[in-house]
């Protein structure tokens, strides 16, 4: 799978919930629309989190992945 393109990266890593998202939302908040942040997680339920923030902010989740134990999360800004 090819990467795709990010603005900004916030590592969360050790972070537990709701650190996370609350990282994110902030990150995010300082980004224009149509931006991409890359977050990488290590929280257990980050996947099931980002799924339900971005559903509730209205912010596009355009790939969520594991890799080697990490959560990477691909978010556009709404």
């Amino acid at each position: 799978m090819s990467e795709l393109a990010f603005d900004e990266i916030l590592d969360v890593r050790q972070l537990a919930c709701p650190l996370p998202i609350l990282r994110a939302k902030k990150s995010l908040s300082g980004m224009s629309g149509g931006q991409v942040l890359k977050i990488v997680a290590t929280d257990k339920g980050s996947p099931k989190d980002f799924v339900d923030f971005c559903s509730k902010t209205g912010n596009e989740l355009l790939s969520s992945q594991e890799q080697n134990g990490e959560f990477i999360f691909l978010i556009r800004r709404r």
